[in-house]
């Protein structure tokens, strides 16, 4: 299938595609399970009564989300909770932030092991290896993808974490997003940002990312 990203990535190499599938799976049921243990930590055990604390894919992204990840090579997940069971004012912001927070956490370890075998590489004569090549190229996945992730659940609109955190410590702007013209908004506004975006997204993760690698070198 002329223009399918599975025929894009296996044409770059078949451990391309591995790569890309085990990070955008693993990262993204990280990224819900996050999520559902900071939930569980503010006192709202809705994830363990419903069974999403569990590491299966399946689980988090549903029929639908690997469909479309087969398709067009992303994906999304889902993890539910009940703010009204949580304890404290702004739990719903520290619940929303523990996914990009996993992303972003993921994205310094795969940054950290990179650096650490580029050393390791570079000591031992294996730069440029069929060994070294794969791995740089998995380890780069990792810290660009979950770089991206984090940015893109930033965003303050619907049904992004960025938007529960504003609405966690913004009453105009929940009451804005809960009102049948805010949804309207914040639809369309997600729909630009998901189709268009990618111009903007893709370039920021890689600056950010080759950022905290050089920082990493020090």
């Amino acid at each position: 299938m002329s223009g399918w990203w599975v025929s894009t990535a296996w044409d770059i190499s078949p451990f391309t595609l591995l790569s890309w599938v085990l990070w955008v799976i693993g990262s993204i049921t990280l990224h819900e399970l996050a999520h559902g243990w900071a939930a569980i930590r503010c006192g709202d055990r809705t994830p363990i009564e419903l069974g999403h604390m569990t590491p299966n894919p399946l689980v988090h992204m549903g029929g639908m989300s690997l469909i479309v990840f087969g398709l067009f090579g992303f994906a999304w997940g889902a993890m539910p909770v009940n703010p009204s069971r949580f304890r404290r004012e702004h739990d719903d912001a520290l619940v929303a932030f523990a996914g990009p927070a996993m992303n972003l956490s993921l994205a310094f370890i795969a940054a950290a092991l990179l650096t650490v075998w580029n050393k390791i590489a570079a000591a031992n004569l294996m730069v440029g290896g069929t060994f070294d090549t794969n791995l740089v190229m998995f380890l780069w996945s990792g810290v660009f993808l979950n770089i991206a992730l984090a940015i893109f659940n930033m965003v303050p609109i619907p049904p992004l974490d960025g938007s529960r955190i504003l609405a966690s410590f913004s009453l105009p702007y929940a009451r804005l997003m809960s009102s049948e013209q805010g949804r309207t908004v914040g639809l369309i506004g997600f729909l630009a940002i998901f189709w268009f975006g990618g111009r903007f997204l893709v370039p920021a993760a890689i600056s950010i990312g080759e950022a905290l690698l050089a920082l990493l070198k020090f």
